[in-house]
Order: C-alpha cells, then sequence, then structure tokens
C-alpha cells in the first residue's frame, strides 16, 4: 500500500487517475461541457454564434482555432478593468505573464482559481507515482523557486507570472504539505524583489535543515544548474555563516535577514562536516547527494530546451536520479508525469483528460517538409485537429488547448509525439517549440535542431575537457547573403584550431535540406560562431529579471532577433572571438 498522509492519500488518488483515463473520450466531452456551460455567456462565445451548445461538433463549427495574437485585445479590456464577462463567465482574479523570453517581452494570459485546482491535480498525481517507485517519508525539499514582481493592471488585476500566481495560493501550501515537500525556506525568501538574495538564502536553509531534505526542486533544471554553479563560488561564506550563526551582509532586505536569522543557529559542528565534504569532491561531481544524504532525486522541468543542462545536472546529481516534471504552460497544464524511473530524455507526460479539452493537428514528418513545396506547407496548416483518443502513436502533432481560463481553441504551439496510451489517454512527448527559429533562404531550422547542432560541437570540446555552459542564436542580415550566428559561453579557453573545428561542425550539423542546398550555392553565407566571455548568459539573465520575470520561469533565448535588441547588445559587447565555417568552401 502506498503512504497515506492526513488529507491525501496516493491509493486514492491514482484510482481516480485510471477511472479518468479508461474512458478518455467521455471525460472530454463532460470536460467540454462544463467550459462551455460555465462560460456561455461570455461575449467571446456569443459573438461565435453558440448560443449556449455545448457539443464538440458545434463548438468547432463555431470556434476558430487562434493564437494569443487573435486574444491580445480581449486579454487588454480584462486587465484594464471591463467588468463585462469578456472570456469567461465568472471574472478573471489574476493575470499571469509568460516568461517572455521567447518574443523579447511577456503575454499577458488569463488567470483564475481552475487553473490552481489542474495545477494541485497534476501536482498530486505524477506526486502519487513518484512516491511508488521513491517513497518519502515526512521531510522537507530544496525547493529553489522563486516569486516575480507583481503590479496593478490598469483595472485592478494582479499580473505575475504563473508560478507567483500558484505560489502565493492557500491551496499550494496545503499541497506541498500533503506530498512532502515543503520548502526549506520562508516565505520571505521565496517572494524576495532580489532573485540573488533568495538564491544564497535557498542554499543556506537547504543546508540547514540539510538532514531534512528529500527532493531537490526547481521550475526548470537550468534553476537548478544555476544554484550549483552558485554554490561552487559562495559555498565557504555559507559555511561561515553557519559556523557563527550570522547571516551573511550579502543580505540586505530586512525581512528576508529576519526570517533566515530566526533559523539560523551557530552550529560549528555542521559547518565543519559541510566544509569537508566540500574539498572532498572531485570537480563538485555528486555534491547533492553528499550534502543532502536523504535525498532521493533531483526533480525539475528536464525536457525541450531544459536537455542541453542535463550532463552537467546529473554530473552535480552523482548517483541521485533525475526526474521530469510535468508538462504545461502559462496558459495551462496538459500532462503528468507516471514514469517516474524512465530518465528525462525518455519522459512522457500523460493527458489528464478533465484538466481541459484538447484537440491534435496532425503534422506532417519532417522530411516531407524538405522539399520546400508551399502548397504543401499550406495543406499542413488546414489539417482539420483531431480528438484526444484519436492521435496515433509515433505521430508528431501541434497542440490545440481549450481552458477553464477563457482560451478556446488556443494554439499552444509545441509540437509533440505520442509515445503510447495509459488506458485510453496519450503519453505525449515535448518535441520543439513550432516556431521556426533560424530561416533566411529555404532553410528551416528549429530549436531542437540547434540544440543537436550544438550537441556535436559540444563533443569536439569535451575532447578538450571543456564544455558549452549556454548558447544562443541569431540570423545576421547585414551580410549580403545572410548567414547563422552561434553565440557559445565555455567552461574554459579553447585553442583557435579547436574552434575553428567547431565553427565547421556546427555549420555541418544542420542537415535541413533548405540550408545545405543554400549552403552549396551561396545563397547563404558562412556560419559564424562568436564566443562569449563567462558570465555573459548571467547578464542575459539578469536583463530579464530587472524586466519582472521570474527565475523559476527563466529559459535563456535560444534565438535572438532585432526585436530583442538589448539582449542582442549584450552578446555583442561580450564576443572574445569569431570564427567563420570553412565547411562549404
Amino acid at each position: 500500500m502506498l503512504e497515506k498522509v492526513k488529507g491525501f492519500s496516493a491509493d486514492q488518488v491514482i484510482e481516480e487517475f485510471e477511472a479518468l483515463t479508461k474512458d478518455a473520450e467521455r471525460v472530454q466531452r463532460e470536460t467540454l461541457y462544463r467550459i462551455l456551460h460555465d462560460n456561455g455567456e461570455a461575449e467571446y462565445l456569443q459573438n461565435l454564434g453558440l448560443r449556449g451548445r455545448t457539443d464538440p461538433h458545434s463548438f468547432k463549427s463555431c470556434v476558430p482555432l487562434v493564437t494569443h495574437k487573435e486574444l491580445e485585445t480581449y486579454i487588454h479590456r480584462i486587465a484594464d478593468g471591463d467588468a463585462y464577462p469578456i472570456l469567461t463567465g465568472k471574472p478573471i482574479t489574476s493575470i499571469s505573464l509568460s516568461s517572455g523570453t521567447t518574443q523579447g517581452k511577456p503575454k499577458f494570459v488569463p488567470f483564475n482559481d481552475e487553473l490552481v485546482h489542474s495545477t494541485m491535480q497534476i501536482y498530486k498525481t505524477s506526486f502519487a507515482f513518484r512516491n511508488r517507485a521513491y517513497p518519502l517519508r515526512n521531510g522537507k525539499a530544496l525547493q529553489f523557486i522563486y516569486g516575480s514582481k507583481q503590479f496593478k493592471t490598469k483595472g485592478g488585476l494582479t499580473a505575475t507570472t504563473a508560478t507567483t500566481n500558484v505560489y502565493r495560493s492557500e491551496e499550494f501550501k496545503r499541497t506541498m504539505m500533503d506530498i512532502h515537500s515543503l520548502c526549506c525556506s520562508p516565505d520571505e525568501v521565496i517572494f524576495s524583489p532580489d532573485f540573488h538574495q533568495s538564491l544564497y538564502c535557498h542554499l543556506l536553509c537547504g543546508l540547514i535543515f540539510s538532514e531534512e531534505v528529500q527532493i531537490v526542486f526547481s521550475t526548470f533544471a537550468h534553476s537548478i544548474v544555476h544554484a550549483f554553479r552558485t554554490f561552487e563560488n559562495v559555498w565557504e561564506e555559507l559555511c561561515f555563516d553557519i559556523k557563527e550563526g550570522v547571516l551573511s551582509s550579502r543580505i540586505t532586505i530586512p525581512t528576508i535577514r529576519a526570517a533566515v536569522s530566526r533559523l539560523l543557529r551557530p552550529n560549528p559542528q555542521l559547518a565543519d562536516a559541510i566544509y569537508n565534504k566540500c574539498v572532498g569532491l572531485s570537480s563538485w561531481y555528486g555534491v547533492i547527494p553528499a550534502l543532502w544524504p536523504n535525498a532521493k532525486y533531483v526533480y525539475g522541468i528536464m525536457t525541450g530546451s531544459m536537455e542541453p543542462y542535463l550532463n552537467k545536472l546529473r554530473h552535480y546529481a552523482g548517483s541521485l536520479p533525475l526526474m521530469s516534471a510535468d508538462y504545461g504552460s502559462s496558459e495551462g497544464w496538459i500532462g503528468a508525469n507516471i514514469d517516474p524511473e524512465l530518465p528525462p530524455e525518455s519522459a512522457s507526460f500523460t493527458v489528464l483528460p478533465n484538466i481541459g479539452y484538447f484537440e491534435f493537428i496532425p503534422l506532417k514528418e519532417k522530411g516531407d517538409l524538405l522539399e520546400q513545396n508551399s502548397d504543401l506547407l499550406s495543406n499542413q496548416r488546414e489539417q482539420e485537429p483531431i480528438g484526444l483518443t484519436e492521435v496515433k502513436v509515433d505521430e508528431e502533432y501541434e497542440i490545440i488547448i481549450t481552458s477553464f481560463a477563457g482560451l478556446y481553441r488556443y494554439k499552444l504551439e509545441d509540437v509533440v509525439r505520442v509515445a503510447g496510451f495509459h488506458n485510453s489517454t496519450p503519453k505525449l512527448q515535448f518535441i520543439r517549440r513550432k516556431s521556426l527559429i533560424l530561416t533566411i533562404n529555404i532553410d528551416k531550422n528549429t530549436e531542437k535542431d540547434l540544440q543537436l547542432a550544438v550537441e556535436e560541437a559540444d563533443k569536439l570540446l569535451a575532447a578538450e575537457k571543456l564544455e558549452v555552459l549556454d548558447y544562443t542564436s541569431h540570423v545576421d542580415m547585414s551580410t549580403d547573403p545572410g548567414h547563422y550566428v552561434i553565440f557559445l559561453e565555455l567552461s574554459g579557453e579553447a585553442r583557435e584550431d579547436v574552434l575553428n573545428s567547431c565553427c565547421d561542425c556546427l555549420d555541418l550539423a544542420f542537415v535541413d535540406a533548405g540550408y545545405v542546398g543554400s549552403r552549396k550555392v551561396r545563397a547563404i553565407s558562412p556560419l559564424e560562431l562568436r564566443v562569449l566571455k563567462r558570465g555573459t548568459f548571467h547578464k542575459i539573465m539578469d536583463h530579464y529579471l530587472t524586466l519582472g520575470a521570474a527565475m523559476s520561469q527563466y529559459k535563456t533565448p535560444r534565438c535572438v532577433g532585432l526585436s530583442n535588441g538589448k539582449v542582442l547588445q549584450i552578446l555583442n559587447s561580450n564576443v572574445l572571438k569569431s570564427f567563420f565555417s570553412a565547411a562549404y568552401n
């Protein structure tokens, strides 16, 4: 039997999940009925002529597929205080902000209590399956979680990141207690206005409660890696704080000083133990299990744009398993990871059919797209979406969501592959964002293509005992013809012959037929590698944090366009060396 705690039964959660997924088609019809019934008076639906109908056929006939752009006017009216039911029957309680790293500025997304409930359902479902594989007792979690800046919209709604909207709810705290995941740090640390002070205090609180920590968590793998790269630089200072029982002078915010100081007592024995463990490590390998001996696993989103951080995260985690967290976005949740023993690269996410209404646009195989035939591309866009239970294993789709928070047939612009089924609901693997990020001529390369190219270059660097710390790209049209620019931040200094080889390797690693053909006929100029100073990506992260982004949602932008001028300026002002490919000479 799975462990049962007050207010939470893992057995019951799994039983309910099994019931939901056995007849997912029926649950989807009921979910759509609930959404349309609850929001039938909304102006958006009224204008589309649904007239109270709640069946899937009427819904698809009347309601068009949309992106965020088509809903911006409605969302901004809500933010500006229009009290009329615009997108939902009940009032929207707050506005969520997307990370903003893709487009250079955050999107406004409606948020309400239904999204909190679905978040907790996802958390409890995945925990029930994790706890079956890795049972926890009462303890704490070292959580690198961060609130973001909040502001009031013109209409008086609180606007902040989706994660902050969740963290500040009472239901979140109750759920974290139920699933043995209470954060080591007090709220003052989580909701601090200064990310750097929060991170230092998260590390300190984690060390104070080192014997009680059972999980190491952050929303994204990048955030965990960043935390331990920071730890490498501040660990002696942390030891001194614990030894003396006095908080470092680097913590200047009075509320944080007071909250963390209440946890600190002089503890020379613990400080010495931490010090001895740290000096005994080789290049910080296995630092997490060394300092948190009762930790069972490391948990966070590790798919998609987080995959490049897995090697470093495994280095820090040592023997501890890495486990990918659930699949969702600022717009809403989609699926839970119910196979926790699979490595992150193989993770799939089982769709919960009652948290939204889901449709899927079938996508052609990428090989078909290599013909670059515009009619084919047009046909791809015109394919009719199919239902949740109609998808096929090994096929790729773009997800369409209809949520309880006023998004109807909303194109999430994520591409997923169906890995299989659990009962009658699909298990999805995240493949990539749908948008093309690198294109000049007839070439079309995605974020995933860029990741694979950088991984090839990283293999060359590994032979020199170097690694890529982070990367991004840019399409430079100032030359004629234009060319790709890849920015790399490396762990150390590389010889010029190695970097020349890396540059050629990157160029050849883009195997898209449109790119290869264009390079061969000189319709695209040679790829350029720009090597960055150490700390450049920290500067980019700090830039986004000063704009109000939360570390909990931060993702390195993988392609920086001219519209994102400040980030491009940071990159170009921190270039150490530049190389051009000779691959197609």
